[in-house]
């Protein structure tokens, strides 16, 4: 019979798993408890960093509909569930693990699709969500200038040409 804490452990990440869009499966033997608070807070907000036991974590992803992340939960492992940016979780762990080797990023899993460890080190590459989003918003933003300049160019041109026109048959009709 399975002891009430586990079962609640069990339940508890179940529910993480099913509310973050991504998880990543990292390794953390050799980090100081200072060093994992460190890291904890270098995720932001929208991510939170579990140590948990293997069996309970991989029975919670499979409970979960996530069966990709089996292989991963060997040795040491805890995983930072993500609710907000993926990226910006992603960075976290990258540079953290710059600086602190002992940490090791195993895998994950982004929106139900596994993820290695050189493709979330990709993803930490990307640039966060409001920064694509204001990038994209500027080049809007150019193209309807562009397209307001074309459109108040159009009618002066045509007052020009009308007035050259003008211009020549009044040259014309005063030749003859």
């Amino acid at each position: 019979m399975a002891r009430p804490d586990k079962v609640d452990a069990v339940e508890e990440m179940r529910e993480k798993f099913r509310n973050s869009n991504a998880a990543v499966v990292t390794a953390y033997t050799g980090l100081t408890v200072a060093q994992l608070q460190q890291l904890r807070r270098s995720l932001g907000e929208n991510a939170q960093y579990r140590v948990a036991k293997n069996t309970l974590t991989k029975i919670a992803a499979n409970e979960a509909g996530i069966t990709t992340l089996d292989d991963l939960f060997a040795g040491s492992s805890a995983v930072a569930f993500v609710t907000g940016d993926p990226v910006e979780a992603a960075k976290g762990l990258r540079d953290f693990a710059k600086d602190n080797p002992s940490l090791v990023i195993k895998g994950g899993v982004l929106d139900g699709k596994a993820m290695s460890a050189d493709e979330i080190k990709k993803l930490a590459d990307l640039e966060s969500r409001e920064v694509l989003l204001s990038k994209l918003a500027g080049a809007f933003k150019g193209k309807q200038s562009q397209t307001a300049q074309l459109f108040q160019a159009l009618p002066s041109k045509l007052v020009r040409t009308v007035d050259a026109l003008r211009a020549k048959q009044d040259e014309q009709g005063g030749a003859e």
